[in-house]
């Protein structure tokens, strides 16, 4: 008996000598394999996976709250951006939350990289192997069906409990995000036209020849977009590019010299991220979104951001890195045009990403950057015309759910204007109607009645906020003119406006725009747009939603008026507080932001192909 009660003691003795491991909780689960993909097979235990850790960030209301403050007419601080330390101060971790994930970590022999300006992402690399150790999780392989793209996924993975506060979510973990979709389908081959004499710039004088196809004469005459060169010192314009795409400058000498004759010595700059390329063969995307800003912001200095396929994994870490890359600058650009997108469906389980994306928006927003996306091509199908949602509920687009950017529909003629049919435009499931938009929103709500009901998020951010001409817009690609079509043309045109009228704004020493719906939504703006009465966006085996007079979710408030706007911005902007600086994108700091590995996945271009 003694001598079993002191076997009995030996081992609790060693029971209390050995580590006790730490208590875990799930971070974050889905039920089944999403919807499009398929299970493969167990992943290789050796396959290296590039893993990012979003840190709980230190005080994303108190962004928030300062966004609005400096982007509403009506405070007395519009106008008044944030300074690079200011943002960052309130998105970057707690040090307690660093030092308890990297302690974590670094138990586990794992060094991070903090790949944001913030410090509120690491980048680990481990094997599937260790990955599964430290997570708790079963990575496996999946794919895509439409199109057997391979991604390794789990469905369930847990952190210890005492960094459930400080971990806010592993990426790419139990994000299924469905990867882009190139479309092939052959273009529309159509004569660059030479236009030797400027229209009239009013929308009487829009040429006949606009209702068949629309150059920058088309725009200027149907918005009254100026002609003059801007002056302004630190105006600046981005244009984000994914998937392979390049603009030419060979073929941007040849289209400005073919339809802006008086503007013929345009170009832009081009930077990597990821390990974009640069240079090449000018593509559809990147060719219309450059050839539509440098030839309507006329002398406004131009970047493209080639966003690479670095890791070829994680279908949203190029939208991160990109942002993360001009959060990094001292002075980012004050407009970014983007025209890729994502259907918000992939997002709605796991919603983490998505916020988390849409704070990084704002973050630029109050630092004096007006963020535009292309609302989508699919009307309420999502950003592709599809089927696959004939009978439920409506798909709305991602990012354009994020109430901390401008989303751009499409229209379409020009005796009437009316909407195009493809203009995405709905309400978000993910993200709540944001108090700025209350007003517009509930009386289109009003005049619609029950129509769709059911069939929409009623409370959720409404999109798109404006709209522009969207089809069979003229490009130059390899010398050739091309008719294309969708809000891929719409986000640069808008851009281009905004970006002008920051030129008009820094040569009064103003401050720029910055983010844009706060005004866009105040009380009298409406009449600096022509407001879209005609037309749908049918989808899901539904006719969508009507435009109606007033705000809708297919043209927003319509199409700008420069002139209008010009008169509105002027009356309601105040002096800068030194957010107007020189912000050109430099290739140095995109080496320095780029080791954080990326791809682009799951966006699709917005932009359809005449045939």
């Amino acid at each position: 008996m003694v001598a079993a009660g002191l076997l009995v003691l030996s081992l609790f003795t060693l029971a209390l000598g050995k580590p006790l491991s730490e208590r875990l909780v799930v971070r974050s689960q889905v039920d089944s394999v999403p919807r499009g993909f398929s299970y493969v097979g167990k992943a290789s235990s050796e396959h290296m996976l590039n893993l990012r850790i979003a840190l709980v960030q230190n005080n994303v209301t108190g962004l928030e709250a300062a966004l609005y403050d400096v982007s509403d007419p009506k405070s007395a601080n519009y106008g008044h951006h944030l300074s690079k330390a200011e943002v960052e101060a309130m998105v970057a971790p707690a040090p307690e939350t660093v030092q308890k994930v990297k302690a974590w970590l670094g138990k586990n022999n794992i060094t991070a990289q903090t790949i944001s300006p913030a410090g509120d992402w690491l980048s680990i690399n481990v094997p599937v192997s260790k990955a599964n150790a430290l997570l708790n999780a079963d990575f496996n392989e999946y794919t895509y069906d439409k199109t057997n793209t391979t991604v390794i996924r789990t469905l369930a993975y847990s952190v210890p409990e005492t960094l459930k506060d400080h971990l806010a979510f592993v990426y790419p973990s139990v994000h299924f995000i469905p990867p882009v979709q190139k479309n092939t389908p052959s273009f529309q081959v159509v004569d660059l036209p030479r236009n030797s004499k400027r229209s009239r710039s009013k929308r009487a004088g829009v040429p006949a020849s606009c209702d068949k196809q629309i150059t920058p004469q088309c725009l200027q005459a149907l918005y009254n977009i100026p002609t003059a060169p801007a002056t302004a010192q630190g105006n600046s314009l981005a244009v984000s590019g994914f998937g392979g795409e390049i603009a030419n400058k060979g073929d941007l000498s040849e289209f400005l010299a073919a339809l802006r004759p008086d503007a013929p010595d345009g170009t832009f700059n081009a930077v990597s991220v990821d390990n974009g390329i640069t240079s090449g063969d000018g593509t559809t995307e990147a060719s219309l979104d450059i050839q539509y800003t440098v030839g309507l912001a006329t002398n406004v200095p131009t970047t493209f951001v080639s966003v690479g396929n670095k890791n070829q994994d994680g279908d949203l870490s190029g939208f991160l890195d990109i942002i993360n890359f001009l959060l990094a600058q001292d002075q980012p650009p004050l407009v970014l045009t983007t025209s890729f997108g994502f259907n918000e469906l992939a997002f709605v389980n796991q919603p983490d990403l998505a916020v988390n994306l849409c704070n990084a928006y704002g973050q630029l927003g109050a630092r004096g950057t007006s963020i535009l996306f292309a609302s989508g091509d699919g009307g309420v199908s999502g950003p592709q015309a599809s089927d696959a949602c004939d009978g439920q509920e409506f798909e709305p687009t991602f990012p354009s759910g994020c109430p901390f950017l401008t989303s751009v529909g499409s229209t379409q003629g020009i005796n009437p204007e009316v909407a195009a049919s493809f203009s995405s435009g709905g309400f978000s499931n993910i993200f709540a109607r944001p108090a700025y938009q209350d007003d517009a929103v509930t009386a289109y709500l009003d005049k619609l009645g029950t129509t769709n009901a059911g069939l929409f998020q009623a409370k959720g951010r409404a999109f798109p906020d404006v709209s522009t001409q969207g089809v069979q817009f003229v490009v130059d690609i390899g010398g050739q003119g091309q008719g294309v079509s969708g809000t891929s043309a719409s986000s640069p045109t808008f851009a281009s406006i905004v970006a002008l009228l920051n030129d008009q704004l820094l040569n009064a020493g103003k401050s720029p725009l910055g983010f844009l719906n706060p005004l866009i939504y105040s009380s009298g703006a409406a009449a600096a747009f022509n407001d879209i009465t005609e037309g749908s966006n049918p989808g899901c085996g539904t006719d969508g939603f009507p435009a109606l007079e007033g705000w809708d979710p297919v043209t927003g408030f319509g199409t700008p008026d420069f002139n209008k706007l010009l008169a509105l911005v002027t009356g309601s902007a105040t002096a800068s507080s030194g957010a107007a600086g020189n912000a050109t994108v430099t290739a140095t700091t995109a080496a320095s932001t780029s080791s954080a590995a990326a791809t682009k996945g799951g966006a699709k271009k917005h932009h359809h192909n005449n045939n």
